[in-house]
């Protein structure tokens, strides 16, 4: 609808002689300002030398002028000026035609985008022995949302996990579970029959131990250092135990996590089976020469160290360390290894990858090298960072008094609202189920509902509200609808009748209906679903469609609230419903695209 608006306004410009390159058509914020607008009068006034409100004007007259000679297009109603603005309002025909298009299109929203594309998403990389945390949990709802919309925008779509399963978080977390614990107490948790969560909490706790005692002697942080060494050798038979049965363990407790947020990848990526590749790279490329005049190293050794001087191809850029002085691979080199791992998989069209911001820095540096190294890899990789997460209360300890991981986090989530159905009519089961999809859907449209790039303030009470701006408004607006529509079902009153033949042609004859035809909110909000969803999928924000799915669902309850939906005696019922359900499967369809569950009954 957009294209053939702004066709409309370069062909009457056209016939002005007036020339125009671009043309920004927006949505009014006020829907009684039109469905569409545009400053294009605002835009080229000042080089015409022509008042702006006049030149508005004279090409509203320009288009009118234009109908006489070619009937106006259906989907019009009329055109306005106000304040140098053009205004579009769409005709009632229109809405009502959207309608019926999103009831015969159950993908309703689909695009185009990267149809014939395979796209790889990686996101969520929380590393065994260390716990599921925030920033984990913020990844995985942002990539598995990004997923779905590429996917929505027919991509083929590869879901991808990278881990660190080696490196000096796992010698700490050793180290607190061997020395640091009790007698016996390590050889007790592996043989018990406790959960992988709760044994991935122990060791979550015992790597936090690791971790200090490494910071406060230098003594202690030799000895981590040296069960570095032979985890990367496989050198100590007792440290490989304790290893394999660490690693999993948390692997097991991530794939609880993953269940209840919904996600399931094809592929595990781990830091152990990339590095030798990435140190292969990496002295490949040692002292190999680069640029016109051969005068720029790629690689280079420095303090017994292999480095990447990235601020001699860009300024803004800083050297960092691939291979340190004791000879082990550094994030950096993992990250080459993993480049190249994925593009042998799979060869993706598009290789996403989902890190939080303070990560940024240290992949542009990673980027300018694989670009020196393989710009036809490096042009098919993007990198998407999200902000950091905080509590409104300032506090980072749950109730319970422990540090709040992404795990703690969606089970308080889920534990509040089982506390508020607690007294409705549902099995316990259901309100089991409802309370992890309700509990889930509060932390993920959190995280979703703005821009990836910023820092979220996170407002616990608010996100599991069932009124205002949260995931579980959202699941009551779909379940309220769907109640109404199960009620229709049983009450005999149907959707259609607009969208029979003649149903529409005869509604509009003089005296056919005396009331005034419901064109609200709702239809001049539910058509825009597609643009949001290609809007999304071309920027990677997620945040478009949350936004836009409180916006409809606002209006579907105003109207529900002023509005008798079923009455067998009312001429508009059926469409009345077939509203309701079109509300229901734009909304449905949506909260997919969000990763959110959406209950039928809550």
């Amino acid at each position: 609808m957009k294209e053939k608006i702004e066709n409309l306004i370069r062909e009457t410009l056209e016939n002005l002689n007036i020339d125009v390159d671009n043309i920004s058509l927006e949505h009014p914020a006020d829907l009684k300002m039109g469905d569409f607008s545009t400053n294009v009068a605002m835009a080229l006034a000042k080089s015409l030398e022509i008042n702006p409100k006049e030149l508005a004007e004279k090409i509203v007259d320009a288009l009118k002028l234009g109908f006489k000679n070619y009937p106006k297009p259906s989907f019009l109603e009329k055109i306005e000026t106000k304040n140098g603005f053009i205004n579009f309002y769409l005709s009632q025909e229109f809405f009502i035609n959207s309608i019926k298009e999103i009831l015969e299109n159950k993908n309703f929203g689909q695009n185009n985008i990267f149809t014939g594309k395979k796209v790889m998403v990686e996101y969520t990389q929380p590393n065994p022995f260390k716990p599921f945390h925030i920033g984990h949990l913020m990844s995985n709802t942002i990539g598995e949302s990004i997923s779905r919309i590429v996917e929505h925008s027919g991509a083929k779509t590869v879901r991808a996990n990278y881990q660190g399963d080696v490196g000096p978080h796992v010698a700490k977390a050793i180290y607190g579970m061997e020395w640091l614990q009790s007698d016996g107490i390590l050889e007790k948790k592996m043989s018990s029959r406790e959960s992988a969560p709760d044994l991935a909490t122990w060791i979550g706790e015992c790597y936090t131990e690791g971790a200090t005692a490494y910071e406060a002697s230098i003594e202690i942080k030799k000895q981590i250092d040296e069960i570095n060494q032979k985890i990367y050798d496989r050198s100590d038979e007792k440290i490989n135990e304790i290893y394999d049965w660490g690693r999993r363990v948390t692997l097991e407790a991530f794939e609880e996590i993953y269940k209840v947020l919904g996600t399931s990848f094809n592929y595990y990526f781990f830091e152990s089976l990339v590095a030798p590749m990435g140190e292969k790279i990496v002295q490949e490329n040692l002292n190999k020469a680069e640029g016109p005049e051969n005068s720029r190293r790629i690689f280079e050794k420095s303090d017994g160290a292999i480095v990447f001087h990235a601020e001699k191809y860009d300024p803004k850029l800083h050297t960092r360390v691939f291979i340190n002085s004791k000879g082990l691979p550094t994030y950096e080199t993992k990250e080459l290894g993993l480049t190249k791992t994925k593009f042998e998989k799979e060869n993706p069209d598009l290789s996403i990858v989902i890190t939080a911001n303070e990560q940024e820095e240290y992949m542009k540096v990673v980027s300018k090298a694989l670009e020196i190294m393989d710009p036809s890899v490096a042009s098919r990789m993007r990198h998407v960072v999200h902000g950091m997460m905080r509590l409104a209360t300032g506090k980072m300890s749950s109730r319970k008094g422990n540090v709040i991981t992404g795990e703690s986090l969606i089970l308080e989530s889920c534990d509040e609202i089982l506390e508020k159905i607690k007294d409705r009519d549902f099995s316990d089961e259901e309100k089991k189920q409802i309370s992890r999809e309700v509990g889930v859907a509060a932390l993920k449209y959190s995280i979703l509902k703005q821009n990836i790039g910023g820092n979220i303030i996170y407002d616990f009470e608010k996100s599991i509200s069932f009124e205002g701006d949260s995931g579980p408004y959202l699941q009551y607006s779909y379940a309220r609808a769907n109640s109404i529509l199960e009620k229709a079902k049983l009450e005999n009153v149907l959707p259609g009748f607009l969208f029979s033949k003649p149903g529409f042609e005869d509604f509009k004859k003089p005296g056919f209906y005396s009331g005034v035809f419901p064109l609200g909110d709702i239809e001049k909000l539910l058509y825009r679903f597609p643009e949001i969803v290609y809007r999304s999928a071309k920027e990677f924000e997620p945040h478009y469609i949350a936004n836009y799915l409180i916006e409809i669902a606002r209006a579907f309850n105003t109207y529900y609230g002023n509005t008798k939906i079923i009455d067998k005696d009312d001429l508009m019922s059926p469409y009345k419903i077939s509203l309701t359900l079109a509300f229901s499967l734009v909304m449905k369809n949506g909260l997919y695209l969000l990763g959110i569950k959406v209950p039928e009954r809550m």
